[in-house]
């Protein structure tokens, strides 16, 4: 707490910085129903020769105030947290004090979720159709902190933003008070009951029994719902004897808990350690060239003269304009100075993820999606016309790139929106580019199968049977240059066996010297030896030989086995390729006779392993492919649209829809997404390339001396060490 001698001495800075300043009126900007009060209040400082004078700008809404401020039309207007984080980041503000309502919270208060303690199995991660209870549609503890975490988690998917839409779809059933006033579908307000006589059901005020933080938790007492979301007072102040209405007389908060964001549960009185965010109050923002102590020290002095105990003029009291909270708060007690004065600080990290997840001012018309081939471009066509026949918002367009560099960079620039990108392309994507992910691709359907093994294949063989000592001087078959499981962590596995001894950053010329051959998809390129594309052979027309896309029929994990089939001795891949393309499970001509019986694994301790054996015989684990966007790109809503599409087009079962993981249609493979992709699913916290490529993917790469700071054409090189997840590996 600020001791008195320390408030004298801001007041005195303050009153030194208003003259330095030359701030001599404070335009205050308000909207109509608060003009009476700030009338009022200007006069009541002019008479206590407050200074600098206030005088009172009218606004339309908050947001024209906060425009009228960076305007230079007004100089400062008080704002709630959600309208404080939309203002400061679009009109370029700052907050400079905040309001203060007791001394246990101060300038804080928690948005909770309560349940039964008798409902021992509910926690924050299953939460998906259980029943909701609400304290008003668009309040902050009750709507815009549970909404705004559940979708910015990914727990709930939401698509072009129709917010209503997706709690619906979320929660089998809901008392939301004030959603019948919108355009919300009706199970929002299916567990409201109205007033005693039934009536007024669902409305936005206390004719709604379940209205509020006290209705909303009556509406979890009465069981019917199994969650409310209130701020951290509504079970105390409704239970032990605290209220003494008939249906909550005899409740004990000991009976009811709170949900914790990491899964855990703790007691009602817990919720400052147990909260789905700390709730920021009030605060007053100005321009970034004001100085913000001047403004506290106005206030500090208006509140001395006319705070809770004057008999005149109350700052905090709006009942006398027939209103609340005008202006100010009317709980408040006093003012706090800001300190550091930007709205991450205050608003704080767990607010600013609700807030984050609630962010549509900047949702894209179109969701550009990145194409490196002409396959992929008649696949996203198809997917962008199925999408829209189901009013999946926001379209899709495709847009052509050459290749997944030249994707990343349009999207830096802003040309394009999204692409999908393996492991390693993940990485300079991240590193170089800052592009961040927005949903990953999971081959089981769940977030265990977020992640793939890199192998090499080889013929069975019973006279030439070589071992991963042994493949210099072989033939080798690659997914493609810079991609993780058929360059990076095959050649990173090599060099740190001492079987490749990198000079330098030379990684490609080293390689083409260990091979006798190669086909690496993407090394047709300058300063690139020849033999890195002596096995590749282009379209059927012998065009587009070595391309990294699906033009070279050598590319991608199918592309490389075919390799291995017709040409070369090792395929460097994914764990599922031999399956996908042996067995009749690929009935294109040159895989239509193979047996994957005919094929092996090579295994780090020397030996051979069945192609089935990949958990025990593989090269690496590694992190699933992700969809990857610029970092102003709102994720939610590029999860949202890809997870209302999977709904109708992510099941193979129908041959004659859309597919959104089936390629085989387009003449490719993996073509957008991987083939073997079973469910598009959420990032959850991973929402940086670091996070989700995980801690042991990036120790190797960080701790090499090839940096990719002083050279980024030494990239690959960083890429090529991903040899210590053969650490975590199964």
């Amino acid at each position: 707490m600020q001791t008195s001698t320390g408030r004298v001495v801001c007041i005195f800075a303050g009153i030194f910085s208003l003259a330095a300043s030359g701030l001599t009126e404070v335009r205050w900007c308000v909207t109509s129903p608060e003009m009476s009060k700030c009338s009022q209040m200007k006069e009541a400082f002019q008479s206590a020769k407050i200074q600098p004078l206030i005088s009172c700008v009218t606004g339309d809404s908050a947001m024209d105030c906060a425009k009228k401020v960076e305007n230079k039309e007004a100089d400062a207007v008080s704002l709630d947290a959600g309208d404080l984080y939309q203002a400061t980041r679009e009109y370029k503000l700052k907050p400079v004090v905040g309001e203060k309502y007791d001394q246990e919270v101060g300038s804080f208060y928690y948005a909770v979720a309560v349940v039964r303690k008798s409902d021992s199995s509910i926690t924050i991660n299953n939460l998906k159709m259980k029943k909701s209870c609400h304290s008003g549609f668009g309040t902050t503890a009750g709507w815009k902190v549970p909404v705004g975490y559940l979708i910015s988690t990914r727990k709930m998917s939401v698509m072009g933003c129709k917010f209503s839409k997706a709690v619906s779809d979320f929660f089998a059933k809901s008392c939301t008070p004030g959603a019948e006033d919108v355009d919300s579908p009706t199970s929002l307000c299916q567990l409201c009951v109205g007033d005693e006589k039934g009536k007024n059901k669902c409305v936005e005020n206390s004719s709604e029994r379940y209205f509020g933080d006290s209705g909303a938790f009556r509406c979890l007492v009465e069981n019917a719902g199994d969650v409310a979301f209130v701020k951290h007072s509504a079970v105390l102040d409704n239970t032990d004897g605290n209220n003494n209405s008939p249906w909550a007389q005899a409740l004990n908060s000991t009976d009811y808990q709170l949900l914790c964001r990491d899964g855990s549960r703790a007691e009602v009185s817990d919720w400052k350690a147990c909260h789905l965010a700390r709730v920021p109050t009030r605060a007053v923002v100005v321009r970034m060239d004001t100085d913000g102590t001047a403004i506290f020290t106005l206030l500090e002095a208006g509140q001395k003269k006319f705070g809770i105990t004057s008999a005149g003029f109350k700052m905090f009291n709006s009942t006398s304009y027939g209103s609340k909270d005008l202006l100010f708060k009317d709980a408040t007690k006093e003012f706090t100075l800001i300190r550091n004065q930007t709205y991450q600080a205050w608003l704080g990290t767990e607010y600013l993820q609700s807030l984050k997840g609630l962010d549509c001012y900047r949702l894209p018309g179109n969701l550009r999606w990145c194409t490196q081939s002409r396959s992929e471009i008649l696949k996203c066509s198809d997917m962008a016309i199925a999408f829209q026949n189901q009013n999946l918002t926001p379209p899709i367009q495709c847009v052509s790139g050459d290749n997944p560099t030249d994707c990343m960079i349009k999207i830096k620039k802003k040309e394009i929106d999204a692409v999908t990108l393996d492991a390693g392309h993940i990485y300079t994507a991240g590193k170089l580019y800052g592009l961040v992910p927005a949903a990953g691709e999971s081959y089981t359907g769940d977030n265990e199968g977020a992640s793939y093994y890199a192998v090499a294949v080889v013929k069975k063989s019973s006279h030439n049977a070589f071992t991963i000592n042994q493949l210099k001087g072989k033939k080798s078959c690659h997914t493609g240059l810079n991609r993780t499981a058929g360059w990076n962590i095959p050649i990173g596995t090599l060099m740190k066996m001492g079987e490749i001894k990198a000079d330098k950053c030379k990684i490609a010329k080293v390689v083409s010297e260990f091979f006798s051959a190669s086909c690496v998809p993407g090394a047709n390129q300058k300063g690139y030896p020849s033999k890195l594309c002596e096995l590749c052979i282009g379209d059927e027309s012998g065009r587009s030989k070595c391309a990294f896309t699906a033009e070279e029929q050598y590319s991608g994990y199918t592309g490389a086995f075919r390799c291995l089939v017709e040409a070369g001795d090792v395929a460097f891949v994914k764990h599922t390729t031999v399956t996908e393309n042996t067995d009749g499970n690929n009935k294109e001509p040159w895989a239509a006779n193979l047996r994957s019986s005919d094929y092996q694994l090579l295994c780090l301790n020397g030996a051979r392993a069945e192609v089935h054996q990949w958990k025990h015989c593989n090269l690496a684990k590694v992190p699933s492919h992700a969809v990857m966007v610029h970092s102003s790109t709102p994720i939610s809503v590029v999860f949202g649209l890809l997870d209302k599409g999977q709904e109708h087009f992510g099941s193979k079962s129908n041959p004659n829809d859309f597919q959104m993981f089936n390629s085989s249609v387009y003449g490719g493979k993996d073509l957008l997404f991987k083939d073997s992709t079973v469910k598009i699913i959420s990032i959850e916290e991973k929402d940086t390339y670091d996070k989700w490529l995980g801690k042991s993917y990036l120790e190797a790469i960080e701790n090499i001396e090839c940096s990719a700071a002083a050279n980024p054409s030494r990239v690959p090189l960083l890429l090529l060490l991903i040899l210590s997840l053969h650490s975590f590996c199964v």
